[in-house]
């Protein structure tokens, strides 16, 4: 799912590893951001819903809306891509002004997030890692992984970006899965992609950076992108049951963050992609698997428009559901207005309160913790 200077980083966004969403965490939150998150009244409508969205920013320098929007405390972070990163000076500049945005609105910290998995998808082409995720399950070396990952959190806290939307944790059922055929997977074996997968999210945490584990519980049965396309998986629970492997080590590591997929799952729940399902991201990603971290959908935008919907409606559907976070990509109108309908939902009670509040506690956990 890149860093300034050590100084910069402390004053401006205080993330890093997170050993387990606790109470604690929260009872100090009220020293974070001046009066808008005062203990006794707590996060307003507006905010419980702003800290869900991550959205994408137009062009390379962030408008006057989109700070304003931050300041504002209605986004809770970006994701960069391609589009976005010029030179190394321009990122930092870029970084550093949509950080500060959030400070200047007395708002949680804001997360800057990217897809830097290595190979195929890497969106600041001369940060590592440098070896991509088939040439390292090749390899087969744990602490090759590990190095990567270190190598890349660190690239990633210097430019001022907190989360890599990485690694991917798919285990691909044949070679006709799409992801393997995107160069993004690492190994068939779900042992070796276990191994593999969580020693490049232990890399980034060793440098301070949020690993995302991706893209549970797992697209290895998918032939079709699952960004354009409406796919649904039919395998049993038994065949499915390695794809759960990876996840379940990282959440014994802790792992801070999980991304959803845009599969429906019939062994699991038959009208619902992970992202928007209580089924998935509730009863088995943290019932049985007991995760206690935050909780990402993939992007909604492209999924939305392959199955008809515009992506407010799936952003309700996942806010409704549980899920901590939603990714929107599509342009800053069409986050402006998901977060519009968001908050007019929940203003009118159809999005529960309490989830609300449990996905701002793990949120701020999350942005507070290291």
């Amino acid at each position: 799912m890149v860093a300034v200077t050590a100084m910069d980083r402390n004053q401006t966004r205080p993330v890093g590893a997170v050993a387990g969403i606790v109470l604690g965490a929260i009872l100090s939150l009220g020293l974070i951001g001046g009066p808008p998150l005062a203990a006794a009244t707590g996060p307003t409508l507006a905010q419980l819903i702003g800290q869900k969205l991550i959205v994408r920013m137009d062009g390379t320098t962030p408008t006057a809306s989109l700070l304003a929007r931050i300041r504002a405390g209605q986004v809770g972070g970006v994701i960069l891509f391609g589009s976005n990163i010029t030179t190394k000076t321009a990122l930092v500049t870029l970084t550093r002004q949509l950080h500060g945005a959030a400070i200047a609105g007395g708002q949680p910290p804001l997360l800057i997030a990217v897809d830097q998995e290595g190979g195929s998808i890497k969106r600041i082409p001369w940060a590592p890692p440098t070896l991509s995720p088939p040439q390292m399950g090749q390899l087969g070396s744990s602490s090759t992984a590990r190095s990567q990952g270190q190598q890349t959190g660190a690239a990633l806290e210097a430019l001022g970006i907190d989360v890599d939307l990485a690694p991917v944790a798919d285990v691909p059922a044949s070679t006709s899965s799409f992801l393997y055929r995107q160069g993004r997977t690492w190994s068939f074996s779900a042992t070796v992609t276990t191994n593999l997968a969580n020693a490049f999210a232990g890399g980034l945490e060793s440098a301070g950076e949020i690993p995302t584990m991706k893209h549970f519980p797992g697209l290895g049965y998918a032939t079709l992108n699952t960004d354009t396309n409406v796919v649904t998986i039919r395998a049993s629970r038994a065949a499915l049951a390695p794809g759960l492997l990876p996840y379940r080590t990282a959440i014994a590591n802790r792992i801070p963050l999980i991304m959803l997929s845009n599969a429906t799952y019939t062994a699991y729940d038959p009208y619902a992609a992970a992202g928007w399902s209580p089924a998935i991201n509730t009863t088995l990603l943290r019932g049985t698997l007991g995760f206690r971290g935050v909780t990402i959908t993939d992007s909604l935008d492209g999924t939305a428009a392959a199955r008809g919907y515009t992506t407010s409606h799936l952003a309700y559907r996942a806010a409704r559901a549980g899920t901590d976070m939603l990714l929107i990509t599509g342009s800053e109108a069409t986050s402006r207005d998901v977060y519009a309908t968001l908050l007019a939902d929940a203003r009118a009670g159809s999005i529960p309160l309490a989830g609300l509040r449990a996905s701002y506690t793990r949120i701020l956990a999350l942005k507070t913790a290291g």
